[in-house]
């Protein structure tokens, strides 16, 4: 059974940094793309960032480009988001994906599994 595990989430202030990881088990992804997603209270969940099989390309929304760093590690079967510079409005419960193909992708419905989400919370 295939699974991913978000860790990492919590409580920071405005302009502090956090580091939110994502374990899969159940079968390996080193040549699937991964992206992570957010959703905040009242939203709809929205793309944050993608790699690919590879891990040589990525993709950001504009919203996090310069801020956020994707990554995995494929002897772990982990992927990371290092986000820094974190603002108030980037406070959502944050999603790993995974999907069937190498090519990374901004559409959630392109994505075949899902975590169940770690929650970021930026205060002000």
């Amino acid at each position: 059974q295939v699974r991913l595990v978000e860790s990492g989430g919590g409580l920071v202030q405005a302009g502090d940094s956090l580091r939110v990881s994502c374990a899969a088990s159940g079968r390996t992804f080193s040549n699937h793309a991964m992206g992570w997603f957010r959703q905040a209270p009242g939203k709809e969940r929205e793309f944050v960032a993608a790699i690919s099989g590879s891990g040589h390309s990525t993709d950001y929304a504009d919203s996090v480009k310069g801020r956020f760093t994707i990554s995995r590690d494929t002897a772990k079967n982990t992927l990371y988001l290092q986000m820094n510079s974190l603002k108030p409005e980037d406070t959502a419960v944050y999603y790993c994906a995974a999907r069937t193909l190498p090519s990374t992708t901004r559409s959630n419905a392109s994505y075949n599994y899902w975590g169940q989400g770690t929650q970021v919370t930026v205060s002000s």
